[in-house]
């Protein structure tokens, strides 16, 4: 508990604080308290190190003690009436008296958080001393005379000091006035308590886990981030160093006036968490250059920046503080501050705060040097894709309201962070009760399952500081479920493919035993930090479908984009082109099957003759009669077709391509004749070619064949040549010519219908 003299001044110490120089304080103030009753002889049977430890500070401004019974009577424990011991009157949900001091107002929420976890004890002080039934108090000041009798056993009975410009509350005064004169009486119940219960110090009556963050709470260091807008880290560390301060590796070795680097976010200094003051002298605080913050809500700013594209918004949702957007902001900003056109804004949702609280959160930003922040004052779950304000939004930052059941310090963290403080009553008891906790967590699912609809989001960044898995785990894994779900169902699985990310925070040598690989961040709550949850679940990319081309060109025509590129609806010129090549096409066929016939009767002729003299070898023999009917087809066919091209300029170049008359793909053993067909076949359009390949010449070394009647010995090897001239060759327009004379292919014939390959 923080606790000071006068409303502006500074926190001391805490009450929980185990330091040598506050057990001396305890002995000293043990040996000083009118304890004047024998009866009471019993206290001093107890040592000094076994009592509660004190403070120098004696006692609180009025006002603390009136606003701390404010918030002890909206958040007290109410039983039974059976089981009722004090009454504190129906009222409940009562205003807060207005107080501008931030720390008087942290230590009233101090003061009334110590007085709810000891209220079982505070209550039979009371009934034990016979206080509560001697002394004329109404049912409305009992929650006052709670929270001063733990401040007055807190002090050890002691006499409050009170200050000469201090505000006077005459019911904090009537009150403090009626504990005095039961001081000794009201010391000897707590003493019969402790030694009834065997209590070492009233610590020991909480619940272990209550009991446990109490002793962590003492020991948790300062952590601060630096402020990008205003400093440098180098700038700060060297600041820092300047001013006596010197830097360690670990939270371990931090001891007197050092400070060294987070293990997970490089922008976050750790401190000891006494050097508060100290900092303050350094005019880093002051400055805006160094801003603490615990190290739970800096995980999420940091996770977002490392997300968000260059063109990218952020959309901050739920609980947070002007800190934590204005970290947002500052990361981002540092982050893309080489793009000078457009920078990325970080947009806040503040439906559920006051005009004050937006006012205050404003100036807060302002001063920390944030340009990039916009706040929206609608709800978040009204917000839809369509908002012209969301269109740039990549990134959403969700901070729900959370149990805070992972903080060791709820008061302070509650405080900063805009937290809840309805829960304050359940954590000092431990627990969080059903009912609050189902609250929290159908508030959660509407928050999660709301941001994982926007289509443009790429990831959504969900944190907490809860140990509850329903709060953390169970209800991400249960929010991409839904989604998935609920996209199957609307027909759109593309907008369920979000899916859980590794952890992005790098951990030298795994420390704290974390893993790189788990889905979920989470740090345990321990005497160096306190516990919290990040989950990123990250949109993944939509697979890319290539379309065929025509598929394309229907899409096309569909959009009217190609005016009906590809489609089976011809124009005027298409049909006239379309019939010229019907045309040509059968004339080419005709033409083939004329030229088969006669072929055919020419050969049946010189059967027995000349069948050594047509072709030197038996192979090509064979070979020519097993292709014959297909391959003068082809030939012919490409005759056509070059014959329709003949009439081009002649300076034009057209490409040269040589026709095949045998396939020279299948062996000569399994070829067989093909029969020309019995009737002229009807006109066919040939399919356009998607793609010509240019043979390329080959050059094939056959045995010596020797023809006396057509090949004198000086051309030879000349037809064969590797320097002949292909450029020689005519087009393949021209048709096989017949000799008159012999009844057989003539030598120009031979050499022009023999193939290349």
């Amino acid at each position: 508990m923080v606790k000071n003299k006068n409303i502006g001044g500074r926190p001391n110490r805490s009450s929980t604080c185990k330091t040598k120089k506050a057990g001396s304080q305890v002995a000293s103030s043990k040996d000083l308290s009118p304890l004047d009753n024998p009866a009471d002889s019993d206290i001093h049977a107890i040592s000094p190190e076994l009592q509660t430890t004190g403070q120098g500070q004696l006692g609180f401004p009025d006002r603390a003690y009136l606003l701390a019974s404010v918030i002890f009577q909206n958040n007290h424990l109410e039983k039974p009436p059976a089981q009722r011991l004090v009454n504190y009157g129906k009222e409940r949900g009562l205003p807060l008296p207005e107080v501008k001091d931030e720390e008087l107002q942290r230590t009233a929420y101090e003061l009334a958080f110590n007085t709810l976890k000891y209220q079982e004890l505070l209550e039979d002080i009371m009934i034990d001393s016979c206080f509560y039934l001697t002394q004329p108090m109404p049912d409305d000041q009992m929650s006052l005379v709670a929270v001063t009798l733990y401040d007055f056993q807190d002090r050890k009975f002691l006499p409050r000091e009170h200050q000469g410009e201090e505000e006077v509350i005459q019911e904090v005064r009537d009150v403090e006035n009626y504990l005095l004169r039961f001081k000794t009486k009201l010391a000897a119940s707590l003493a019969r308590c402790r030694i009834k219960h065997d209590l070492l110090s009233i610590e020991y009556i909480l619940p272990e886990s209550v009991k446990t963050k109490q002793e962590r709470s003492s020991s948790l260091p300062l952590y601060a981030w630096v402020n990008t807008l205003k400093s440098s880290l180098d700038e700060v560390q060297s600041v820092l160093k300047n001013a006596g301060f010197s830097q360690v590796k670990s939270i371990g070795q931090l001891e007197g006036p050092t400070f060294c680097q987070d293990l997970h976010c490089g922008d976050i200094l750790v401190f000891p968490a006494q050097l508060k003051a100290q900092l303050y002298s350094t005019r880093l605080l002051s400055d805006h250059k160094l801003i603490i913050q615990d190290k739970s809500c800096s995980l999420g700013p940091n996770a977002v920046c490392s997300l968000l594209p260059e063109e990218g918004d952020v959309l901050m949702v739920g609980c947070f503080s002007g800190p934590t957007v204005s970290h947002t902001a500052s990361l981002i900003a540092e982050k893309h501050k080489a793009n000078s056109n457009d920078k990325p804004t970080v947009y806040a949702c503040v439906s559920d705060r006051t005009n004050a609280q937006r006012s205050e959160l404003q100036q807060a930003v302002t001063a920390m040097g944030c340009k990039n922040v916009k706040l929206i004052p609608e709800d978040f779950q009204s917000l839809g894709c369509g908002d012209k304000r969301l269109q740039k939004v990549r990134v959403i930052l969700l901070i729900p309201k959370c149990s805070v059941s992972a903080v060791s310090n709820p008061v302070e963290f509650i405080l900063q962070e805009n937290g809840d403080t309805d829960l304050l009553q359940d954590l000092s008891q431990g627990s969080v009760a059903p009912s609050k906790l189902e609250a929290l967590v159908a508030q959660q699912r509407k928050d999660i399952d709301h941001a994982l609809k926007f289509p443009k989001v790429l990831a959504v960044v969900y944190s907490t500081c809860s140990s509850y898995p329903e709060e953390n785990e169970a209800l991400v894994s249960r929010a991409l479920e839904q989604a998935k779900a609920r996209a199957e169902q609307e027909g759109e699985p593309k907008q369920a493919n979000f899916r859980l990310s590794p952890c992005l925070f790098s951990v030298p040598d795994h420390a704290e035993g974390l893993e790189e690989t788990d889905p979920f961040f989470m740090l345990e709550p321990s005497e160096q930090s306190n516990g919290c949850f990040l989950a990123v679940l990250n949109r993944e990319p939509e697979p890319v479908v290539k379309e065929a081309p025509h598929e394309v060109l229907v899409r096309a025509n569909a959009k009217g984009i190609l005016d009906r590129i590809g489609s089976n609806q011809l124009t005027r010129k298409e049909q006239y082109g379309h019939t010229n090549r019907m045309t040509k096409t059968t004339h080419a066929r005709t033409s083939q099957t004329h030229l088969c016939v006669s072929i055919q009767s020419k050969n049946q002729e010189t059967k027995g003759s000349n069948s050594t003299t047509l072709c030197g070898h038996q192979e090509f023999t064979n070979r020519r009669q097993s292709s014959q009917g297909k391959a003068l087809r082809l030939q012919a066919s490409k005759n056509t077709v070059s014959s329709s091209s003949s009439s081009k300029p002649e300076n034009s170049t057209p490409k040269k391509s040589i026709t095949p008359v045998f396939n020279t793909t299948t062996s000569t053993a399994t070829l067989h004749p093909a029969p020309p067909p019995a009737t002229p076949l009807a006109p066919v359009v040939r399919p356009r070619r998607a793609h010509l390949e240019v043979l390329k010449p080959v050059v094939l070394v056959l045995p010596p064949v020797h023809f006396p009647n057509f090949f004198p010995p000086q051309h030879s090897r000349t037809r064969f040549s590797p320097s002949f001239n292909y450029n020689k060759w005519r087009t393949p327009a021209q048709t096989v010519q017949l000799s008159r004379s012999s009844g057989s292919l003539s030598k120009d014939a031979m050499v022009k219908s023999r193939p290349l390959f």
